[in-house]
C-alpha cells in the first residue's frame, strides 16, 4: 500500500476540494470567532511562504521577466532543517504535516514554531533520516529564542503524539520528486530543465495543492512550466548574455500562453480521440478549450497563439511543449487538474510580491506572546 498512491492513505483521506478545505477553515475559524479577530493574521498563501521553505528566486526572476530578481524571506521549516543537514524528502514531508495538522487544529491555539519542529522530528523518521530530539529541540530553541524558550524535547514529544493523532497515524506520503526522475528520460529533460521542474515541485509546497491534486500532476505541471518559462539564451542569433533579459520575458509572457495552448491542445485531442475521431490511445473526455483559456488571458495577449506554432516548429522548445501535449493526450491525466496546478502557481508567484516577511512574523509573535504560548 505504501508503494500505490491509489491505494494510499494520502488519497483516501488526504486529498481535497477548494471548497472541502474552504469550509474545514471556516469551521475552525468559527470556533472561536473572537480569537480570530483578536489576533488577524496574514492571508494563508503569505503564511505558508513564511512558515515552508523559500520560492525559488529563479524561476520567480524568469516569470517576472526579470533574471537579476531575488526573493529574499527567511521560511521556518527551511532554515531548521538546513542547520541540521536534513534531506528535501524529508522537509517536503514535514511541510506536508505542518498542512494537514492546521486542517484539523486552528492555528491560534497552538505554538506554530514548535509544531514545525515536531513536523521535521517526525518527517525524519518517517524518511529514515532521524534526527535526536534533544539536538533538534536544541537547534529549533537557538533558532527562534524568543518563541521557544521554554519548550524542551519532552514538550516536542507531547506534540508529536498530537500530530500523530490529528493525523489518524497516516503518515506516509507520496512526493512529486520520484515522478519527476521517472519523466526525465521520456521528455528528454535536460539539467536545467529538470533544476527548474524541481524548484516549481519546492515551491507548490507553499500552496494548498499538497492537499488538492495528486502528486503525479503536479510533477507534470512542474514538467510543463520548465518546458515553457525556461529562458532561450541559446537560441540562434542571439549575441550571449546581452539576450538575457528579453528572452526571460518572453518566457514570462509568451511562456505562459505556450502552457495554456499545450493544455488546450491536449484536451482537444484527447477529446477527439475520446470521440472515436482520433487515433489509440485512451482518452479522458473534454468540455473544450475554454476552461483552459481562462486565467491565461494576460499570457495569450502577449505571446504565441496556436497560430504562429507552424513557423515556430524548428524552436526545440516548443517542438519539446508539442511533444509534451501529444503525450498528455495519449494518457489518462487529469489535464483540467493541471490547468488548475498552473494557475494555482502563477498566482502564487504573483501573490509573492505582496509578501512581508517581517509583518508575518510579527503577526504570529504577537498571539504566541498574548497567549503565554512559548512557555
Amino acid at each position: 500500500m505504501a508503494a500505490n498512491y491509489w491505494e494510499s492513505t494520502q488519497r483516501k483521506h488526504w486529498q481535497f476540494t477548494k471548497d472541502d478545505l474552504a469550509g474545514m477553515r471556516q469551521r475552525l475559524d468559527d470556533e472561536d470567532p473572537a480569537l480570530v479577530q483578536m489576533f488577524p493574521l496574514p492571508q494563508l498563501r503569505h503564511l505558508n511562504i513564511y512558515f515552508n521553505q523559500r520560492a525559488s528566486s529563479s524561476f520567480y526572476a524568469i516569470l517576472r521577466g526579470n533574471p537579476t530578481a531575488n526573493v529574499k524571506t527567511s521560511p521556518e521549516i527551511n532554515r531548521l532543517g538546513k542547520r541540521l543537514g536534513v534531506r528535501q524528502q524529508a522537509m517536503a514531508t514535514a511541510q506536508v504535516y505542518l498542512k494537514r495538522f492546521y486542517t484539523r487544529t486552528p492555528i491560534r491555539q497552538t505554538n506554530p514554531y514548535l509544531v514545525i519542529t515536531t513536523a521535521l522530528y517526525l518527517a525524519c523518521k518517517m524518511e529514515e533520516c532521524p534526527q535526536h530530539i534533544r539536538m533538534l529541540s536544541q537547534e529549533a530553541r537557538s533558532l527562534w529564542p524568543s518563541d521557544l524558550h521554554g519548550h524542551d524535547a519532552p514538550r516536542v514529544g507531547e506534540c508529536e503524539f498530537s500530530l500523530i493523532s490529528e493525523m489518524h497515524s497516516q503518515l506516509i506520503v507520496h512526493q512529486p520528486y520520484r515522478t519527476l526522475l521517472a519523466l526525465q528520460d521520456e521528455f528528454a529533460l535536460t539539467q536545467d530543465e529538470m533544476s527548474l521542474a524541481w524548484t516549481v515541485i519546492n515551491d507548490h509546497y507553499m500552496t494548498d495543492l499538497p492537499l488538492l491534486h495528486p502528486p503525479h500532476v503536479v510533477a507534470l505541471t512542474a514538467v510543463l512550466l520548465a518546458l515553457v518559462l525556461r529562458p532561450s539564451g541559446n537560441a540562434p542569433g542571439t549575441a550571449g548574455g546581452g539576450n538575457a533579459g528579453a528572452a526571460a520575458a518572453a518566457a514570462g509572457g509568451g511562456g505562459v500562453a505556450m502552457a495554456a495552448t499545450a493544455l488546450a491542445q491536449a484536451q482537444a485531442r484527447a477529446a477527439a480521440i475520446a470521440a472515436g475521431s482520433g487515433a489509440g490511445g485512451p482518452g479522458f473526455g473534454s468540455q473544450g478549450s475554454q476552461q483552459q483559456q481562462m486565467g491565461f488571458s494576460q499570457g495569450n495577449s502577449q505571446g504565441d497563439g496556436p497560430a504562429a506554432e507552424p513557423k515556430k516548429a524548428t524552436d526545440p522548445r516548443l517542438a519539446k511543449v508539442q511533444r509534451f501535449a501529444a503525450w498528455l493526450a495519449d494518457s489518462n491525466i487529469d489535464v483540467e487538474a493541471m490547468v488548475d496546478c498552473t494557475q494555482e502557481l502563477i498566482s502564487f508567484y504573483e501573490c509573492h510580491e505582496q509578501y512581508n516577511d517581517k509583518h508575518t512574523r510579527e503577526q504570529i509573535t504577537r498571539f504566541i506572546k498574548a497567549r503565554s504560548l512559548d512557555k
